[in-house]
């Protein structure tokens, strides 16, 4: 027998389930019914595939075993089984990287913690919650060694050969003594099997022991008692199917109801809470296949790392072929659940074929228009379709950028928050059907913090002439995304920190006499800031602020930028243009002053002050604190 110390990320996880204050226990056994079902569905199909696993017999059941004199539970399955190997690499480490995030978001606090369990299934690990200790006795399909794995939850784990003559997984649970009295319990077992389980397509048999009395015929009850037998009673093994049996997927609509989807979604997602929305196709003609699709209330932990566990199962007549294929549905819908079961496809699928098979792509497409669709249903309640942006509405945006053929209609889908109301987001089509008759363009503005950009000095001139502008403030995904809108109906979508400002009263002839006035302190300006601007000019756009910057549209790098940006590549900053505000007192001041030190003083802190009001960073804090001191000195 060899000692074996868990992960470190599994000490934690374990420590949580031994010590869970969650009120939802009941969820183990949902979780280790669904790897049950799992590791069928991966022999089922091996025996299908896999030269050596062909003439491999079995029939696929899982077998629950209540035992009240052992105060135990035996869950059992005769499917694919793990070796040495596996057991360390599926118990002994956290190896999906769901369950990874689950534990990074763990806080130490042992309520919120034991709250995320019911946010986020985690599998055979949850058996902690219930268990003194577990014993895993498995043996692989076409192997010859079988292993058992125990542990009691604490810092480790011990791991020997032992003997089993048939593939397969057994799980046996030492229940903890304040969990026998629920749980060591048939009629409890069932209900929960019933509530999680009834549509796990393979059999789920209860066995437990039951006293049975003897029944006497009439005509011994008729006997005086003196004379009548006693009945006899005698403990029997039973054994009884506790579920349906039957991929509910398959089932005709009108046969399934509200709860049978809802706890279908549980089993599948491992989540506790109920889904969003849910949608239920099937497809007959050139191409048959059903489509059963979720949207969870909350978004995955592990929406955003690279390493994400795919939401959706393929199969193909009812044999499970994959749960680790990303590209069933396209990347930006990674937060959808459910199953796709192909009639066409052959059993040998590869991924290679997958991704170059004309029906899978056919299937693809249309999966992704119902589930737009469904999406589209949702945004007509306000309320919950509020719930839906707070949790993908970043996701729904790459969309927009990965999604040609479907950008239109991703577009009516994705939220922004704008100057037109801080509590509440809009669609492009609103904004559209607010803007006054002479507008034809989308205005926004890109950044990190939503406050700095409310407030930036670029907006003075749209506050000005009440024009709504779009406040974008993930700026790692709106800057590469939001150009590559181009256009909406029509519409040219508008950086406000690279275009021109909103037309003002002031004609052309004026423009050009504050052009000339200012020309000598504006080519000063230019001359003491160097490479740090691409340009210096005065406008009309700014009311309040004595400066601002902008991005120069024609400058090559900047585009450049851009263009590397939306690869993932980083590039250095394009110097801004510089814009002074002529009508401000600083400005006027600046304007003709004879002290060269302080024009040079003065126009660094313009820029710098300008380029901190959008937020963006100074290159020297020191030297800025320094040319500050001065001018208040100066000023005192």
């Amino acid at each position: 027998m060899a000692k074996h110390e868990f992960q470190t990320e599994v000490g934690q996880l374990l420590k949580l389930m031994t010590h869970s204050l969650y009120s939802n226990k009941e969820i183990f056994v949902r979780e280790l019914v669904s790897n049950c079902s799992d590791a069928i569905d991966k022999l089922e199909y091996l025996k299908l595939t896999d030269d050596k696993l062909k003439g491999y017999e079995t029939t696929p059941a899982i077998n629950i075993k209540i035992d009240e004199e052992d105060n135990s539970i035996t869950i059992a399955d005769n499917g694919i089984g793990m070796n040495e190997e596996d057991l360390i690499a599926s118990i002994g480490t956290i190896a999906k990287s769901g369950t990874k995030s689950f534990v990074e978001a763990l806080s130490g606090d042992a309520k919120k913690d034991s709250n995320l369990i019911g946010q986020f299934g985690v599998g055979f690990y949850s058996v902690f919650m219930v268990a003194d200790s577990v014993d895993v006795i498995s043996k692989k399909a076409g192997e010859d060694q079988a292993y058992k794995w125990s542990s009691d939850g604490t810092g480790s784990f011990d791991l020997s050969p032992c003997v089993k003559e048939d593939a397969g997984t057994v799980i046996y649970i030492k229940m903890k003594e304040e969990e026998i009295s629920e749980f060591v319990n048939k009629s409890r077992i069932e209900t929960i099997v019933k509530k999680y389980s009834n549509h796990i397509p393979f059999p789920i048999f209860l066995n437990y022991k039951e006293e049975v009395t003897e029944e006497l015929s009439e005509e011994e009850m008729a006997k005086d008692e003196k004379d009548r037998k006693t009945p006899e009673t005698t403990i029997e093994n039973k054994r009884e199917q506790a579920n349906e049996a039957t991929a509910l997927w398959s089932q005709p609509k009108a046969r399934l109801k509200a709860d049978d989807y809802n706890e279908f979604y549980k089993t599948i997602s491992h989540d506790s809470n109920e889904p969003m929305a849910y949608v239920h196709t099937k497809a007959e003609g050139v191409s048959e296949y059903t489509t059963l699709f979720y949207i969870p209330q909350t978004a995955p932990m592990d929406m955003y790392r690279v390493d994400f566990q795919p939401g959706v199962k393929l199969y193909v007549k009812r044999v499970f072929i994959t749960d680790d294929e990303k590209e069933l549905l396209p990347t930006y819908l990674r937060f959808v659940k459910g199953i796709i079961d192909s009639e066409d496809l052959p059993l040998n699928v590869s991924r290679e074929i997958l991704q170059e098979n004309k029906v899978m792509a056919n299937i693809k497409q249309s999966s992704v228009k119902k589930v737009l669709s469904e999406i589209k249903k949702l945004s007509k309640d306000e309320e919950k379709y509020k719930e839906f942006t707070e949790q993908y509405n970043r996701p729904l945006k790459e969309g927009v950028y990965q999604d040609h053929v479907n950008k239109d209609a991703i577009l009516e889908l994705v939220r922004y928050k704008s100057t037109n109301d801080k509590d509440a987001m809009t669609s492009l089509a609103a904004y559209k059907d607010r803007a006054n008759t002479e507008q034809k363009a989308i205005f926004y503005i890109v950044g990190d913090d939503e406050r700095v950009l409310r407030n930036s000095p670029l907006m003075e001139s749209y506050k000005k002439n009440n024009i709504e502008v779009l406040i974008l403030d993930d700026k790692e995904i709106d800057e590469v995304i939001t150009p590559a809108i181009g256009q909406y109906k029509d519409w040219d979508m508008k950086d406000i920190t690279s275009c021109e400002a909103p037309a003002t009263e002031q004609t052309e002839e004026q423009a050009k006499e504050v052009e000339a006035e200012f020309k000598s302190i504006v080519e000063k300006i230019k001359e003491t800031l160097g490479e740090a601007v691409s340009d210096v000019k005065t406008t009309d756009r700014l009311s309040d602020s004595p400066s601002c910057v902008v991005k120069d549209p024609n400058d090559p790098m900047a585009q450049m930028a851009a263009m590397m940006k939306s690869m993932g590549q980083e590039m250095p900053e394009s110097a801004p243009i510089l814009e002074i505000n002529p009508d401000h007192a600083i400005v006027k001041s600046l304007n003709g002053c004879p002290d060269d030190s302080m024009v040079d003083t003065i126009s660094w802190l313009l820029l710098d002050q300008a380029k901190m009001a959008e937020g963006l960073e100074i290159k020297d804090p020191v030297a800025f604190t320094q040319r500050l001191n001065t001018v208040m000195a100066k000023a005192f």
